[in-house]
């Protein structure tokens, strides 16, 4: 699904590590709980999985669904205020493929709260959506923030979806607020500014693309689609993963003009302009 090519659609950071942004879709989008998006997922922290399993751990990965072998995935639903219904679909979607576990930071029952260091021993983490200045506000008074750059220095991959995937760049459009606005203060593992559900929500598209030409967000813009996912390595987008084939996802330049990211990750003209 993903393809090797690096894509100029950001500068290289500070960060290192593997993020996979979704603009929607995975298990959160579907009905039946399957995603291509998120089998490419557990592949990758397979993959992850058999590379390392040898590292000294901080926390107790022996948790329910544990089996030798399965990559370790923890879901962080801070966004939705550890909505038990999320977390219920999450353990329903991956059970039997991984070993699942839950940072909730409003312990949840039965879940309850863990010390945020459990990040350090995963394989995969997934954020879910909601609120990306609550997910901001909170993963910062609990050192999550921190912690996950960590994680993915040591190799774990990061990887969300909607506010899950506004929180890694230096800024995004958000619903947080009520009406969507730009927010300027996320995490800076990635440059620029994301829109999830490009196409997928009515004002998206006309206020980012406005915000960007404007300078209330900075360039580059990264605008995602439901069902489309771009993956960076180091900071940098090398490649996009679709589950849908009218699914995509774009880079918008500070004129406001879009580039079409192809799952092979190379540039395509669009005829759409800001």
């Amino acid at each position: 699904m993903d393809a090797p090519g690096a894509v100029n659609a950001s500068e290289p950071t500070a960060f290192r590590g593997t993020i996979v942004a979704l603009g929607g879709g995975g298990f959160s989008m579907s009905e039946t709980g399957n995603s291509a998006i998120d089998d490419e997922l557990l592949l990758m922290a397979r993959r992850r999985t058999s590379a390392d399993r040898g590292r000294s751990t901080s926390a107790d990965v022996s948790g329910r669904g544990a089996a030798s072998g399965l990559p370790r995935v923890c879901f962080v639903p801070t966004a939705s205020g550890d909505s038990r219904d999320y977390i219920e679909r999450f353990e329903a979607a991956f059970d039997g493929r991984a070993q699942t576990h839950v940072l909730s930071l409003f312990g949840q029952s039965p879940w309850d709260y863990q010390d945020p260091a459990m990040l350090l021993d995963m394989d995969l983490i997934y954020v879910g959506g909601g609120s990306t200045a609550n997910l901001l506000s909170l993963w910062r008074r609990h050192g999550v923030d921190d912690l996950m750059r960590k994680a993915a220095a040591g190799g774990t991959i990061l990887a969300g979806i909607s506010a899950g995937a506004n929180c890694w760049f230096d800024a995004s459009s958000t619903d947080s607020f009520g009406p969507l606005a730009p927010l300027s203060d996320g995490l800076g593992f990635l440059r620029g500014s994301s829109c999830p559900h490009f196409h997928g929500e009515p004002g998206r598209e006309e206020s980012f693309l406005g915000w960007i030409t404007d300078g209330s967000l900075p360039a580059p813009g990264i605008a995602i689609d439901d069902h489309a996912a771009v993956v960076y390595v180091d900071g940098v987008a090398t490649s996009v993963m679709v589950e849908s084939a009218d699914a995509a996802a774009y880079v918008v330049d500070a004129g406001g003009s879009l580039r079409n990211l192809d799952e092979h990750g190379r540039f395509e003209a669009s005829s759409q302009q800001g």
